[in-house]
C-alpha cells in the first residue's frame, strides 16, 4: 500500500478467538497519520466515556506509523493506545525497539485485542 502503509490491522477477540482482518482506506491513513492518531480513531468509534478501562469492552491497540520498518533514524516505534486505568479516558504510550519493525515485517501495521479471555493459558515453570 502507498504511503508507508500495509493498510490491514489484526484484531483478536479474546472471548470468541476469532482472529480477522481489517483494512483502511487511504483516505482514513492519511486523516489519522501514525499509531497514535489512527489508535485514537479506533478508540474513539469503538468506546464510550463509560467503558470499564479493566474490561473486556476496552481495546488494546498497538499501532505502527508510516515510517517504522524504514531506513529513517528513529522510526522503530510503536504506539500503544487504550482507555486508561487511572483516568478512565485516552491512554497512549509508546516504545520503541525491534516491536515496531516486526510489526510491519509481519504484513500488518498494528493488533487490536478486544473481549477477555475465559482463562489465562501461560505455560508457568
Amino acid at each position: 500500500m502507498a504511503g508507508g502503509y500495509m493498510g490491514t490491522i489484526l484484531r483478536v477477540d479474546l472471548t470468541t478467538g476469532e482472529v480477522t482482518q481489517q483494512s483502511f482506506s487511504e483516505e482514513t491513513l492519511r486523516s489519522y497519520i501514525g499509531g497514535s492518531g489512527l489508535g485514537a480513531r479506533i478508540l474513539y468509534d469503538e468506546t464510550t466515556p463509560d467503558t470499564d478501562p479493566l474490561g473486556p469492552d476496552n481495546r488494546l491497540i498497538f499501532l505502527t506509523g508510516p515510517l517504522v520498518g524504514t531506513r529513517a533514524l528513529n522510526f522503530g516505534r510503536y504506539h500503544v493506545v487504550t482507555r486508561s486505568p487511572l483516568t478512565g479516558g485516552f491512554g497512549e504510550a509508546n516504545s520503541g525497539g525491534s516491536f515496531g519493525p516486526a510489526i510491519k515485517r509481519s504484513g500488518y501495521d498494528g493488533f487490536v485485542f478486544s473481549g477477555k479471555a475465559k482463562e489465562a493459558r501461560l505455560p508457568l515453570r
